[in-house]
């Protein structure tokens, strides 16, 4: 009940939050359905498009984690223990909230799959959908539902993982470890070629190394902008790089590995070396991909930078000059994105000789 007080009472801003992981849950939801949807038409092939089907899965379940770290309810502070909030009570009260944003999502995914369908009536474009979605064929409805629980279900648990007790590690050790799993996807890749249950499998471990690499890149970032003779700015901007490159670095990754299947996706496309995997959905599932990784990465910076308004209201104290701290959040940036471009386009390229050996 404390949980479920706690979202009802949450700042507005807080509120917008969750209904756009609601938002990103109900067109995951629909994506899943549509799938479904196909494979009751269509057995054969349906598996490789249930895989990438679990791509906005992944991504949405990651924005969730990055809008529940950013609630007050979730964050520690002093005197929440004597109200019943320990740490314990915090990640329950942000899986909690996490689950019925996403439940409300996905109620939202079948009421339109629905509707379009044509079996719920009364409102604008009934049936709209009925030739995409195969209305003429019934959905089997506990593989429906079962679908549709995936999208809170995961959500819920990376939550409840992200959020628990643990001790840091360093941004830098899972560097290898990334590298070497992006050689693996891309080996996948190459193996299978662009049909196939391969190509799904390949691009995901390719995601999951540079979400590996991500803390260890922004971490190499932080030590570039110091290097040679830095001056007060370079020392700021770098160290305070070096110290989010563990919040940071993952969804970097994550929108590293995005980047570059669509510039990959963009160099096939005349070449007929790269699909559509998921038919007239895929723009759209593409878009929700993109925005839930852009969104994440967003959420992240707005976290780290509530973390540190304590540091930068003591270097305003201190006669520190509100545009020397713009100076150093734009070196970062500058930063940032100089190391992860080249990183993204040279994925992108093995990715495309990959598929075209």
């Amino acid at each position: 009940m404390l949980a479920l007080r706690l979202v009802r009472g949450s700042r507005p801003v807080v509120q917008l939050r969750r209904l756009l992981v609601a938002a990103a849950s109900a067109g995951t939801g629909f994506v899943l359905l549509y799938v479904l949807a196909g494979a009751t038409a269509r057995p054969a092939g349906s598996f490789p498009r249930l895989l990438w089907a679990l791509v906005p899965l992944a991504v949405t379940a990651q924005f969730a984690v990055a809008v529940a770290r950013t609630d007050p309810a979730t964050r520690p502070r002093e005197g929440l223990d004597a109200v019943g909030l320990g740490p314990v009570q915090r990640v329950l009260v942000a899986a909690v909230s996490t689950a019925i944003a996403c439940t409300l999502g996905s109620a939202l995914a079948l009421a339109a799959f629905l509707h379009l369908r044509g079996e719920l009536t009364g409102l604008p474009f009934d049936g709209a959908g009925a030739g995409l979605l195969h209305a003429d064929r019934p959905v089997p409805v506990a593989a429906a539902l079962t679908l549709l629980a995936l999208v809170p279900l995961s959500a819920c648990a990376a939550t409840a993982l992200a959020l628990r007790p643990h001790p840091p590690l360093a941004p830098q050790t899972a560097l290898p470890w990334g590298i070497a799993l992006t050689a693996c996807g891309l080996a996948v890749e190459a193996y299978a070629g662009p049909g196939g249950a391969g190509m799904p499998v390949g691009w995901a471990l390719t995601a999951v190394g540079l979400s590996l690499a991500g803390p260890g890149i922004a971490y190499a970032c932080g030590a570039l902008v110091q290097a040679v003779r830095p001056g007060a700015m370079r020392l700021l901007a770098g160290r305070t790089l070096q110290e989010e490159a563990p919040r940071l670095g993952r969804p970097l990754g994550v929108l590293c590995a995005v980047g570059a299947g669509a510039l990959t996706a963009v160099a096939l496309r005349g070449r007929g070396g790269f699909g559509v995997p998921l038919g007239p959905l895929t723009g759209p599932a593409c878009a929700l991909v993109v925005l839930c990784a852009a969104a994440t990465l967003l959420t992240r910076a707005v976290e780290v930078r509530q973390d540190r308004s304590a540091t930068h209201a003591a270097l305003r104290d201190l006669g520190a000059p509100g545009a020397v701290l713009r100076t150093a959040a734009t070196l970062r940036a500058t930063a940032l994105v100089a190391v992860c471009g080249p990183v993204v386009w040279g994925v992108a390229q093995l990715t495309s000789l990959a598929l075209t050996r």
